[in-house]
């Protein structure tokens, strides 16, 4: 397991939407081992595979930060098949150091995924846990969570942003 870079906005890896994974061979494995390692690194709830500069369709979600029964899950060519209900949060994201967001998402959601062990799964969650999921799931489609920033809320962080996006 090795800790990778995690790229910052204004990469344009980020805004790439992410190629399906076709099988599970030892390099996917290694990837979702890399994430894994860089996540619990920089102390996050969830990484995209674009997030450390492959576009492809996986993330991982890992609340042990919150919950120290929990294991990290990845999610492989994921599909949302329902959300419901809906809540405001601060979130935040490891693309945008520094920048954090009161968002509103649905507060349940069931998605469909392959685990690594290639077997299809049907996930449900609510709370944080749908909140990652639904915010790891964005980046897959090129999505960023300031996408979803009110105009006023995206002009306070727009000094922060350029910043960003220049040192990327």
């Amino acid at each position: 397991m090795a800790i990778r870079p995690i790229v910052k906005y204004g990469s344009a890896v980020l805004r790439e939407m992410s190629r399906p994974v076709g099988e599970i061979t030892s390099e996917i494995k290694d990837l979702v081992a890399d994430m894994t390692a860089t996540l619990k690194e920089a102390g996050g709830l969830g990484l995209a595979a674009a997030q450390v500069g492959v576009s492809l369709r996986i993330f991982i979600v890992d609340l042990s930060a919150l919950d120290i029964s929990a294991e990290p899950k990845a999610f492989i060519n994921p599909e949302i098949l329902e959300t419901s209900g809906a809540t405001e949060y601060e979130e935040g994201c490891l693309s945008f150091p520094g920048i954090y967001q009161l968002l509103t998402r649905p507060d349940h959601v069931r998605v469909r995924a392959l685990g690594l062990d290639g077997k299809e799964f049907v996930e449900e969650a609510d709370g944080i846990y749908a909140r990652a999921i639904l915010h790891e799931y964005d980046h897959l489609d090129g999505v960023l969570f300031i996408d979803h920033f009110s105009t006023v809320s995206r002009a306070l962080v727009d000094r922060k942003l350029k910043k960003l996006a220049k040192s990327a």
